[in-house]
């Protein structure tokens, strides 16, 4: 009996750091605006042993054999929530994929967390991962979806339930996308799950590698998977992304050392490509960032709403995770697409793609006039200059070859400063 009593302190101990941490986490941010819900349930889509709910988004004027994409919320959210907050549904719009979007029920969970914690919902062909994989079969019978171009992502309980689905029907999914989630495998009770995520572990590679291997009977090959976290989370501890990053190198047999390592601004990259070149894995650490989705709300990759675990960061997850499936071939904001991307759509997840950013070893250094911005394959110099001129202000100073894609940010100031009339000539 003492001993039971232990446990269920123990339990409680838990429960309440978790529900404190993310009660803290959620009060951070303001909430957006309420705006139209712009997806629609189906029901019928099987026996749904996991009792959840299927919400699905088809843009206007969808092509044939358009991708798919599973979107799983995290823990208090609900499928539009998650999707105004990331911006998924928008980009859908612009690239012209399906999105299915899973909801848990207070029945189920109270905190509306996924079950990815619990034996009978994360194993093949029961409880919630089973009423998910129905879900995406009736999407691909209702909306022709292309069977090679599906995809999963989801956010904490949703991430740790998107490695549930790319465990135990890895054949399925192209590539998956795990956002301040856990490994596979981490947890099987409640009291495990919290465990987990607040406190530090140190399982094997190998031993996480194996969770997956007994998890089918599938043996490659293997979906390519983008790991993101932040460096202070406190709901999830930043160390689960090393351990999502180390199981996926032992089950594709990738080395433990990254192929390549680049800075974006404060935050990390890694990648890990095999044998032919391909890029299977990735890894964004964001720095600073608390418990939530990376945002980037302006610029070329802008995606999604801040609030409540959406969290600006300059980086928009959304928009570089479809960059990296191969549903985009370059950054794209979820602002009103064009007709010809509209009718030319990426349509394949194999497409080769140019790196994001320059490499570490290609950054210039800093010199006297700031740190050098570089954009391949433009001649950003007179792009600037067309600007100016358009604004009839003199151009600034050209910084670099023509061509070579360098911009000298101190520059264009010093130039719009004294165009403005607020500095000397």
């Amino acid at each position: 009996m003492a001993g039971i009593a232990t446990s269920l302190a123990r339990l409680r101990t838990l429960r309440k750091l978790f529900e404190e941490r993310l009660s803290a986490g959620s009060g951070k941010t303001a909430r957006p605006p309420a705006r139209p819900n712009r997806l629609r349930e189906l029901t019928n889509f099987g026996s749904n042993p996991g009792n959840l709910r299927m919400h699905v988004y088809v843009p206007d004027g969808v092509g044939p054999s358009p991708a798919l994409v599973v979107a799983l919320h995290g823990c208090t959210q609900t499928a539009d929530a998650y999707d105004q907050g990331t911006g998924w549904s928008s980009l859908a719009d612009r690239l012209g994929f399906i999105l299915v979007f899973p909801e848990q029920q207070r029945a189920n969970n109270p905190k509306n967390c996924f079950s990815w914690f619990l034996p009978g919902d994360t194993v093949r062909d029961s409880g919630e991962a089973l009423s998910i994989h129905q879900m995406i079969a009736k999407a691909v019978e209702k909306f022709g979806v292309d069977g090679s171009r599906i995809f999963v992502s989801g956010l904490s309980a949703g991430g740790a339930m998107a490695s549930v689905m790319l465990a135990t029907y890895p054949e399925i999914f192209a590539g998956g996308a795990i956002i301040a989630g856990l490994p596979y495998g981490s947890a099987s009770s409640v009291q495990e799950a919290f465990e987990a995520m607040l406190n530090e572990r140190a399982p094997s590679s190998r031993a996480l590698g194996e969770v997956i291997r007994a998890a089918s009977n599938h043996r490659g090959p293997w979906p390519k998977i983008s790991v993101w976290h932040g460096t202070a989370d406190t709901v999830v501890r930043p160390s689960n992304a090393d351990h999502i990053v180390r199981q996926w190198l032992d089950v594709q047999k990738l080395p433990e050392r990254p192929s390549g390592e680049e800075r974006i601004g404060r935050h990390t990259r890694r990648v890990w490509k095999d044998v032919n070149g391909d890029t299977r894995l990735e890894a964004y650490s964001i720095a600073a960032m608390a418990h939530g989705v990376p945002l980037a709300t302006a610029g070329v990759d802008s995606c999604g709403t801040v609030g409540p675990f959406f969290l600006e960061t300059g980086l928009s997850s959304t928009s570089l995770i479809a960059r990296f499936w191969g549903l985009a071939d370059k950054p794209k904001t979820c602002a009103q697409q064009t007709t010809a991307e509209r009718t030319h759509p990426a349509t394949s997840h194999s497409t080769a793609l140019a790196p994001i950013h320059a490499a570490a070893d290609e950054v210039p250094p800093h010199g006297d006039d700031g740190p050098w911005v570089r954009h391949a394959g433009l001649d950003v110099n007179a792009v600037i200059a067309s600007a100016f001129k358009a604004a009839g202000l003199p151009a600034p100073e050209p910084s670099g070859e023509p061509g070579s894609g360098r911009v000298n940010p101190a520059g264009i100031i010093a130039a719009a400063l004294k165009g403005a009339g607020l500095t000397r000539a």
